[in-house]
């Protein structure tokens, strides 16, 4: 059932939003060759218990941490280790935060000093992919539109779009309907409607778009061994331009 959210439960979700862009923001400032992501989810889960948030996803199904954080060719639901990350990595950091009821969920994949040209076209055609999404997700299209606007950017490229994961419908728990497939034809799909609150997060590889999942169950990586990129914005879909909640440069994000 696809739930449309009240004016209040919006606004919630907005300072949810701003909380998950605010450290993303910070992990900006801290990944660098050495540091391990195990550091990292620390580091997210502390701040979070000083805002009175939680890690909405520790615990979701028996997951153990508070961000999932994938590194190379594993795509997503990496989990957090103690080996460091080396120069020339890339390592995507996702999740979820519950701010006073409100949700939000962002994924952002970083680089890790120097990286080749070819991670850069990744992570910039990964990125650009997400607003082509976002662009045509308004009320009276449908999740057909998204994915379609995402795979006639990517696919000349000539990169993978995974299909074994997608966006979703958030709130009040971390996955809602709609599914939001990174890939699709126009028209096709549920209609897109005002108050749904929903993610895009293309996970995209240099290679083929399957995966393949580790024997812990939850990591999955690309089954060519190829690099994979994601970014993932929750937004709130509205008559006009879509609200981004978690927007790294928007006004009234906290100081850390």
């Amino acid at each position: 059932m696809i739930q449309r959210k009240s004016a209040r439960e919006i606004e919630l979700m907005k300072e949810a939003g701003k909380l998950v862009a605010s450290i993303h923001r910070k992990l900006a400032t801290l990944i660098e060759p050495g540091i391990t992501t195990l550091e990292l989810d620390a580091y997210v889960e502390k701040t979070l218990t000083q805002f009175e948030a939680k890690p909405a996803q520790k615990g979701y199904q028996g997951y153990k941490f508070a961000t999932c954080a994938s590194i190379n060719d594993e795509i997503c639901h990496g989990f957090p280790r103690k080996s460091p990350l080396k120069e020339g990595d890339v390592v995507t950091m996702d999740f979820v935060v519950d701010f006073n009821g409100g949700l939000a969920d962002s994924a952002w994949t970083y680089t890790v000093g120097e990286v080749t040209e070819e991670i850069k076209q990744l992570n910039s055609v990964t990125e650009a992919a997400l607003y082509k999404g976002i662009d045509v997700a308004v009320a009276g299209n449908r999740v057909g539109d998204i994915g379609a606007a995402i795979q006639a950017y990517v696919e000349p490229f000539g990169y993978g779009i995974v299909r074994d994961f997608a966006g979703h419908g958030i709130g009040p728990t971390i996955h809602e309907e709609p599914n939001i497939p990174h890939f699709g034809l126009p028209g096709k799909g549920k209609r897109l409607k005002e108050g749904m609150v929903i993610t895009i997060e293309p996970m995209i590889n240099v290679g083929g778009w399957q995966s393949k999942m580790d024997d812990n169950g939850w990591t999955a990586r690309t089954r060519d061994g190829s690099l994979s990129s994601q970014y993932e914005h929750t937004l709130v879909i509205t008559n006009g331009k879509p609200i981004i909640t978690t927007d790294q440069t928007q006004e009234g994000l906290f100081d850390l």
